[in-house]
């Protein structure tokens, strides 16, 4: 006969076993429901595609020519790396801290669940720490398990998180079963979020220690594992005595499973966090305009080919050289800081917004904040309440401005900022290599982060004198040389007014009726004489010239092109300059040679335009016509002496540009593999300089040009030869360009139509 206490305990047994099985039946069912999604009613799951090929948002990424990276485009700024470069010290602290069964689970690890449930159900501690491994929290990085995609017809809070977390673990175990636990761990340390816009520990290494994943010490490491529990509470940026608190509790746990010694972490937490804090985004690193430029065209090119720029990890590679582009950006800053300080003293008090008579222009700063985003927005938000408006617009706030000596804290209105900026003078540099088209340096501005507008390839300005060197390659083109002879007297011009004239003044406002030859009038500037050969060849076949030459904006075949009135982009002058030294072939300046997807594998080669523009021998002509600025008499860039840049066996051709109304000062100047360009002014046209001593290109523009190319030349590592312009054979050349002996044969009775042959074989439709 049985006795009570056995009845009892084996009814005990009995319902505990019934209990155990009704449960893992009942726990078997549940999963496999959430697993195939049971009517719609918990949400779909990750597909096993999916989980055969995880989809990881990466940055696609802009490279130079020489290799090194120039910038990133993403939404998430994330880039992959593999397990051997990853540091021991970082994968003993991720271990130590989150998940130190990792290498003994299957993607669920009981014992930490029992302990969280134990802790937070039986002993009500709320804060005991979730259980999840390292697997599971890979899964939710992955698939974002926990959006709307994921619900199901159930929406109710309590349940919803219990579907999420079952279906983080059904998916932590597949993860386990198509993944070795490296892989796991290195996909995990790529996805996640350790703030500052860093993503993934490559990221997150060089944000906060500007190091890579593989030279992680062990404080880095724990203070980058102590920023997954919550990454801005535990910043060491934003919140560095709790990051340090967090940091001290990885390395006890680093201590607590034997990583380091009980000696170490006493010397480790003694020590301060020492950061190398560096955010990266579009306003900092090297070559700002450029990678904003390039984004429309990137973007486009990516939409074609149903591509997400931000997202597919492309690998885009541009022809600018990084260290071309850091010396450029050295000369930009070096000149344009003391020639905003000269700007300063000229004006002082006074504002620079002048008009044609140099008289202030009235309101010019209330009209300027119309045109701003800000005053729109307030205009949506007010309406006709314009005292509402000006209110805003006249209240002073904390904020953060550019100065030349760095940022500084102010309290400024928003007008008060405008009135500011507005007398900013601003500058823009191209250089391209014109035998291949290849764009190795690009300025467009003083700092992207204050100013966005681009000023070579967006900006378009007067180039003054910059364009005459297109009508004179109009003339040689048909006959004219280099020598020809032209008195610097006063061109006049009809115009279409009835009974007015045009007739332009030299830049002194002095006619020396002195005889010039073209290459003489050139490389001085003459006005007159650009005039009389515009008059000679017609305006429109300048027009025909400039296109051929590359130069896209509208221009007007009228007189005054010869002057250089129609706006035009350093991108484009550029581009028609470095057809002279190409011997006559334009190439479209080209920044980007090929794009490559995530794997490698080349998406697309880049092949710029081209055309023949001139015949060889007018391109020489031209480049013999730009030399003469730093060899004749009185060329206009002489100066470039001062700067130990002539006679060092480089040959140099340029030419300088200034607007009549002291806005715009330019210069471009060759040597044999690179043509730079140069524009300095105002945000707006009529901020002018006082003077033409003071807004002359030689003077605004040329000095940036001297310290790019004096730092080109001087780099041992770009090896840049000064060398000569190559000479075609002179059995080639048509034209004399020896003016002494093209005087004797002009003045020699028996070969006096020598002069005359040249004018003669200009078609007569060339001819006003």
């Amino acid at each position: 006969m049985n006795k009570p206490g056995n009845t009892m305990w084996y009814k005990a047994v009995k319902y505990s076993w019934i209990g155990f099985l009704s449960f893992s039946v009942f726990l078997t069912l549940y999963i496999f429901l959430v697993s195939v999604n049971f009517l719609n009613i918990f949400g779909p799951m990750p597909s096993l595609e999916a989980l055969e090929n995880p989809k990881k948002d990466q940055a696609s990424i802009v490279y130079t020519s020489d290799g090194v990276e120039l910038g990133k485009y993403f939404r998430e700024n994330r880039n992959p790396i593999s397990y051997k470069e990853i540091s021991p010290n970082l994968i003993n602290a991720l271990q130590a801290t989150e998940d130190f069964r990792f290498s003994e689970h299957s993607g669920i690890d009981l014992q930490g669940l029992f302990r969280v449930f134990f802790k937070s159900v039986i002993l009500q501690q709320r804060n005991s720490g979730g259980g999840s491994t390292i697997s599971q929290q890979l899964a939710k990085n992955l698939f974002n398990t926990r959006n709307k995609n994921f619900k199901g017809a159930i929406d109710f809070k309590p349940f919803n998180i219990l579907f999420v977390k079952t279906k983080e673990w059904i998916t932590a175990v597949r993860l386990e079963r198509s993944y070795t636990k490296q892989e796991i761990i290195t996909m995990y340390l790529n996805t996640v979020d350790f703030g500052s816009n860093a993503f993934g520990i490559k990221t997150a290494a060089a944000t906060f220690f500007s190091t890579t994943p593989d030279s992680l010490t062990v404080p880095q490491a724990a203070v980058l594992v102590g920023l997954l529990k919550a990454p801005t509470l535990y910043s060491p940026v934003i919140n560095p005595k709790n990051a340090l608190e967090r940091r001290n509790v990885v390395i006890d746990q680093m201590t607590k499973y034997n990583f380091i010694t009980e000696e170490d972490a006493v010397k480790i937490k003694a020590v301060p966090i020492e950061l190398n804090y560096v955010v990266e985004n579009h306003n900092t690193g090297s070559a700002t305009y450029f990678r904003s430029v390039i984004t429309d065209y990137l973007m486009k090119w990516s939409k074609e080919r149903g591509l997400d720029l931000y997202t597919d990890g492309l690998r885009i590679y541009t022809t600018i050289d990084s260290r071309m582009q850091k010396h450029a950006e050295a000369a930009v800053e070096k000149h344009m800081r003391d020639e905003q300080r000269t700007f300063n003293s000229q004006w002082k008090t006074m504002t620079p917004w002048r008009d044609e008579n140099l008289k202030e222009i009235p309101n010019f700063i209330e009209n300027s904040i119309k045109r701003t985003w800000r005053f729109i927005q307030l205009k949506q938000t007010y309406g006709t309440d314009t005292a509402a408006i000006w209110k805003v617009l006249n209240t002073k706030y904390k904020m953060k401005i550019f100065t030349w000596k760095g940022e500084r804290d102010t309290l400024f209105s928003p007008m008060d900022s405008l009135r500011y900026y507005k007398r900013f003078l601003h500058a823009g540099l191209l250089s391209v290599e014109p035998q291949t088209g290849h764009v190795k340096a690009w300025v467009g501005g003083i700092n992207h982060k204050y100013f966005k507008y681009d000023h070579v390839k967006q900006g378009t300005r007067q180039p003054g004198s910059t364009f005459k060197p297109i009508v004179y390659a109009t003339a040689i083109d048909h006959g004219y040389s280099p020598c020809y002879e032209v008195i610097d007297a006063p061109v006049t011009f009809e115009t279409g007014d009835e009974n007015k004239i045009w007739s332009p003044n030299n830049s002194d406002n002095v006619f020396s009726n002195k005889t010039f030859t073209l290459r003489q009038a050139m490389a001085n500037s003459i006005n007159s004489v650009t005039a009389r050969m515009i008059k000679e060849v017609s305006p429109q076949h300048v027009v025909d010239m400039a296109k051929k030459l590359g130069i896209e904006s509208p221009l007007e075949p009228v007189p005054a092109l010869c002057l250089g009135v129609n706006d035009v982009s350093i991108f484009e002058m550029v581009g028609a300059y470095s057809t002279f030294v190409n011997q006559g072939i334009w190439i479209e300046p080209t920044f980007i040679t090929r794009i490559e997807d995530k794997n490698g594998n080349v998406l697309e080669d880049i092949i710029p335009k081209t055309r023949e523009a001139l015949n060889e021998e007018s391109a020489y002509l031209m480049v013999h016509m730009l030399k003469g600025a730093t060899e004749e008499h009185g060329g206009t860039a002489l100066g470039l002496n001062q700067y130990n840049l002539l006679g060092t066996g480089a040959e140099i051709g340029a030419k300088t540009g200034t607007t009549q109304n002291y806005s715009d000062g330019w210069f471009i100047g060759i040597v044999t593999k690179l043509t730079t360009g140069v524009w300095v002014g105002g945000e707006d046209r009529c901020i002018h300089l006082r003077g033409y001593q003071y807004a002359q290109g030689a003077r605004t523009a040329m000095p940036i040009w001297a310290y790019f190319m004096k730092a080109v030349f001087d780099d041992p590592e770009l090896k840049f030869k000064k060398e000569r312009f190559p000479k075609p054979d002179k059995d080639k050349l048509t034209i004399e360009i020896d003016c002494k002996k093209y005087v004797q044969k002009e003045t020699n009775s028996e070969d006096s139509t020598f002069l005359h042959k040249v004018k003669q074989d200009i078609p007569d439709d060339y001819k006003p």
